[in-house]
């Protein structure tokens, strides 16, 4: 698969799209509250990004009754990087946050980056 997409041109109901299979990404996890998937944009050799099935806009959106799906979700992150076998080499999770942080789509998402070295500080 070959989308590149430009900067703040994310269909808003993208990860909607990616859950229904009507947008053509390769599913690395799924079960009833979380999915995973290869981004179609990646800034790194692995780029999976793990959402909620969930609605939830922005971490600033997040309640206490959604505090056992974001923490699944980095669960789930965990167990991908042992099945993909990068845990040991290590990886990057990111979870952006509005447009001065960089979140173009408004259905939290965290980013798990791997398969090269990354510096510091980000971006």
């Amino acid at each position: 698969m070959d989308y590149q997409f430009k900067e703040m041109e994310y269909e808003e109901d993208l990860f909607q799209k990616i859950i229904n299979r009507e947008f053509p990404t390769e599913i690395i996890f799924e079960d009833d509250s979380v999915f995973a998937f290869e981004w179609i944009n990646p800034v790194a050799p692995t780029h999976i990004l793990i959402i909620p099935k969930k609605k939830i806009e922005t971490l600033n959106d997040i309640t206490d009754e959604d505090s056992l799906i974001v923490g699944k979700m980095v669960i789930v992150a965990k167990k991908i990087a042992i099945e993909l076998g990068f845990s040991e080499d290590g990886y990057r999770l990111v979870c952006n946050v509005n447009p001065m942080g960089f979140q173009h789509i408004f259905h939290i998402h965290l980013h798990l980056l791997a398969g090269r070295k990354f510096s510091w500080p980000p971006g």
